[in-house]
């Protein structure tokens, strides 16, 4: 992931720099973190074993289980009771992580067409989108009846823009698609 780094570092760097005015370096956007999260509704621990194995494929790290905050009487959730896994990467796991979807996702696609994601862009310093399918991983799809059941993929990029222009110039920067 050395050329990654390298890029982040220091091309997208400058193409800050020379596209915004910034006072301090310390004021330049980053990429601080990205959050993997699998959410159920009604829960069972052989779908909870299943998404915390298949974010252990897909990062290399192990997840944790979340934890409902409130009662929830439409979805029959009590306080406490398990609703899903997630996982937080940050530096060169992080870097490791948006290669594989970033190949995942073009090499799937035909004829550049939009990869199947829903995304939400109206925070100033995170996107969140959903992966609809994610047996489109190669390590899923290969063990597919372990992770038949497994339920859209919840991606969060954590940056530390100030603006919604110095996001979207940093996500078009790392062609990420927009």
């Amino acid at each position: 992931m050395f050329f990654l780094k390298a890029y982040f570092y220091k091309i997208l760097k400058h193409d800050l720099i020379n596209t915004f005015y910034y006072q301090n370096l310390i004021q330049v956007p980053k990429i601080k973190k990205m959050v993997l999260n699998f959410g159920y509704q009604k829960s069972s621990f052989k779908y909870l074993i299943s998404s915390l194995l298949a974010l252990e494929f897909l990062s290399g790290k192990k997840g944790k289980i979340t934890k409902s905050k409130h009662l929830n009487v439409f979805l029959k959730i009590k306080k406490g009771n398990p609703v899903g896994c997630k996982i937080i990467l940050r530096k060169a796991p992080m870097y490791f992580f948006y290669v594989k979807l970033k190949a995942c996702l073009y090499s799937k696609t035909k004829h550049h067409q939009i990869p199947p994601v829903r995304q939400n862009l109206k925070q100033t310093n995170s996107l969140t989108f959903q992966l609809k399918t994610p047996l489109t991983f190669s390590e899923l799809e290969t063990q597919f009846q372990f992770f038949k059941h497994i339920p859209k993929l919840d991606v969060t990029i954590v940056t530390s823009s100030k603006s919604q222009k110095e996001l979207t110039f940093l996500l078009k920067s790392i062609k990420f698609f927009l």
